[in-house]
């Protein structure tokens, strides 16, 4: 089962990375073949040493023989790091110097104006945007919109301790942020009240406004803290139990409604998730082993569906401080109140580029948080990309997950970083304004210097990784 799930997130993750890379490098392909600039090769991933494919390969050119003298070389290398393009006259990933010795020629990179250079270089952030909106529009055109209104989370919301101390009671709903009305209910709400200045909740049929701190709130803390800042409530209902699990053995049963842990009263999982959330913190401090023995023993008060009396056991939780149950989740308890909205063709373009626009600024937003502690403890690569995809296949979920990939990584490859995409045009529009184009000897030190950073942050991406997984 695990393997399997493993297959299918990784499957995806390839399928994303490969229409990514191959539509990436085909903006900066196709505005070199418009203004007539040579391409030496296409590769999808990066083929150091060796590669996976060729169309120079002797047995395709014998099974193709015009594409022997075909002048660019398309290709799939064995690195899943991104792909390139060759391009005629140009340091880049390649890294090719000697080239750039012999005198300059028609066709090549450095023989076009910087306006055409420019649209060069820009070709492949400008078709990852574009692509992230058409997707975020055929999304709403196949699938339409579900939204729950704040308004019709009658429970209202879940505030851990870092809330309460600037305002939120339990109950509360944010309906405004600022004055303007909060549509619905999803993460961007994280986004806007970490920067809020004021926000108005709904407590017991009142507004009540809450003057948030000036400094405003750390985005990261509120989603990473265990309870979060805020969430639904949602009541403690099991909605299944794993067979074998600490749970099944006392005899919990899908349905049953947790209502005492540790002698302290249980009616929403916010509660559960505030008392183990304290256990965490116990275990984060270090303890010895008999306290771990100890704090794995969970006295808990529970009543399975349809019965009339409630039952009292100790559960002895897994070595990883579970139970074995799946909760019910606002999505199924509120399934009702959510409301659905389809989409025309032309009508979901607009609406596609509105919210393809909003993600973007909220991505770019969230950059800042990259250069704090936290932030860069964050910072993943395959493990954290893949585990963005669902563990069964689910072709909403996948375009939306690419399509937000997509805006990722053009607002990534414009960085003024050298070697990327955003370092080439910064030193163009540097050519455009003092009209002398940086030496090659600059350019390629230039490149030295991006690849190193790229590795660098390669480098922590992956240690991140392990560390989650590890520990």
């Amino acid at each position: 089962m695990i393997m399997s799930v493993f297959w299918i997130k990784a499957f995806q993750l390839i399928l994303c990375f490969a229409i990514l890379i191959v539509l990436h490098e085909g903006g900066h392909f196709f505005f070199s073949k418009l203004f007539g600039v040579r391409v030496e090769k296409f590769f999808m991933f990066f083929d150091y040493k060796f590669h996976l494919f060729s169309t120079k390969d002797k047995w395709f050119t014998r099974l193709f023989p015009k594409m022997k003298d075909n002048e660019t070389e398309y290709g799939i290398g064995w690195i899943p790091l991104g792909g390139y393009v060759k391009i005629a006259g140009m340091i880049d990933e390649s890294l090719d110097t000697e080239q750039m010795q012999q005198p300059v020629q028609p066709d090549e990179f450095r023989a076009k104006p910087v306006w055409q250079r420019f649209l060069i270089m820009v070709g492949g952030v400008l078709v990852n945007f574009l692509l992230a909106l058409f997707i975020y529009a055929m999304i709403l055109f196949v699938w339409g919109s579900n939204t729950l209104p704040m308004q019709n989370i009658h429970d209202g919301f879940a505030y851990n301790e870092m809330a309460e101390a600037i305002g939120f009671r339990d109950g509360d709903i944010p309906v405004k942020i600022d004055g303007k009305a909060i549509e619905g209910w999803d993460g961007s709400v994280y986004r806007a009240i970490s920067e809020a200045k004021t926000v108005t909740v709904l407590r017991e049929g009142h507004e009540i406004s809450i003057t948030m701190p000036e400094e405003g709130v750390n985005l990261l803390d509120m989603i990473e803290q265990d309870p979060r800042f805020l969430s639904v409530r949602v009541p403690s209902r099991v909605e299944s139990v794993m067979p074998e699990s600490p749970a099944a053995l006392v005899g919990m049963k899908s349905g049953a409604r947790i209502l005492a842990v540790e002698g302290q009263d249980v009616a929403w999982w916010g509660d559960f998730e505030q008392i183990m959330g304290r256990k965490a913190d116990i275990l984060a401090t270090g303890c010895s082993h008999a306290d771990s023995l100890r704090l794995r023993a969970l006295p808990i008060v529970f009543i399975n569906e349809g019965s009339a009396t409630a039952d009292t056991a100790v559960i002895t939780l897994t070595e990883g401080y579970q139970l074995g149950i799946t909760k019910l989740y606002y999505t199924q308890y509120y399934c009702d109140a959510v409301v659905h909205h389809d989409y025309g063709f032309w009508e979901s373009i607009p609406a596609g580029i509105t919210y393809g626009w909003e993600t973007l600024k909220g991505y770019v937003s969230d950059l800042k948080y990259i250069f704090t502690k936290k932030g860069a403890k964050s910072v993943g690569s395959f493990g954290t990309i893949g585990n963005l995809f669902p563990a069964t296949w689910n072709w909403e979920a996948f375009w939306n997950i690419t399509a937000f990939i997509s805006i990722i990584l053009a607002v990534m490859n414009i960085l003024p970083i050298p070697g990327l995409d955003g370092g080439h045009i910064f030193f163009l529009l540097v050519e455009a304004i003092t009209r002398r184009p940086p030496s090659d000897k600059f350019m390629e030190r230039a490149q030295y210097v991006g690849m190193a950073i790229l590795f660098a942050l390669m480098a922590l991406a992956l240690f991140n990784d392990a560390v989650k997984f590890l520990f």
